[in-house]
């Protein structure tokens, strides 16, 4: 065997550079959207947790409240109908329980961070009302159908304690709402589910 047969053939710097970098993103993609995975679907732990588990070596770990985290900004400008998306729903939320304060602390944040708006539940660049807020949570797999419809009566008696009785996310599109005047409801729906 000669040298020459053992060297590979030689590639431009800009295209193995180009290569590269399609490779590392690649890699970082699919990392990111790893879940955390088991012999089977229907298993939750892993098998040292369930040997674990077996043996009685580790005592119940008690239940840890969820942690919240905001949909990412990136979601804002995506249709809705792709929040339904089940590798979206794992990385942000995934059928996750949350109580009704839990819920609307979720909304004022998605409000914050999406931006706020009236006369829809979005606009064309993502900003939501409190309806489209409740909205996005709900197709992420936040909470259920129930925990949004409680959120929508606490919201909702709120503003009857105000003497208001129009609907909120009506309340929410009149041309005189702000931004604060809707986190504040929302806030105070919160505290008072708490």
């Amino acid at each position: 065997m000669t040298a020459q047969t053992l060297t590979a053939p030689a590639v431009p710097a800009p295209e193995l550079a180009a290569e590269a970098a399609l490779l590392v993103r690649e890699i970082e993609q699919y990392l990111t959207a790893r879940v955390r995975t088991t012999a089977h679907p229907l298993v939750t732990k892993t098998t040292a947790e369930l040997i674990a588990e077996a043996l009685g070596t580790t005592p119940a770990p008690a239940p840890a409240a969820p942690v919240l985290t905001t949909p990412a900004r990136a979601l804002r400008i995506l249709p809705d109908w792709v929040l339904n998306f089940p590798l979206l729903r794992q990385l942000h939320g995934g059928g996750q329980h949350i109580s009704v304060a839990e819920h609307l602390e979720l909304t004022a944040l998605v409000i914050e961070r999406y931006g706020w708006h009236r006369g829809a539940l979005r606009s064309t660049s993502g900003r939501r009302c409190i309806l489209g807020a409740q909205a996005v949570l709900f197709r992420l797999g936040y909470g259920d159908e129930t925990t949004a419809l409680a959120a929508g009566h606490r919201l909702q008696a709120v503003l009857t304690a105000r003497g208001i009785s129009e609907p909120y996310h009506r309340w929410n599109d009149a041309p005189h709402r702000t931004r604060e005047e809707a986190l504040a409801l929302v806030r105070t729906a919160a505290t008072n589910a708490a």
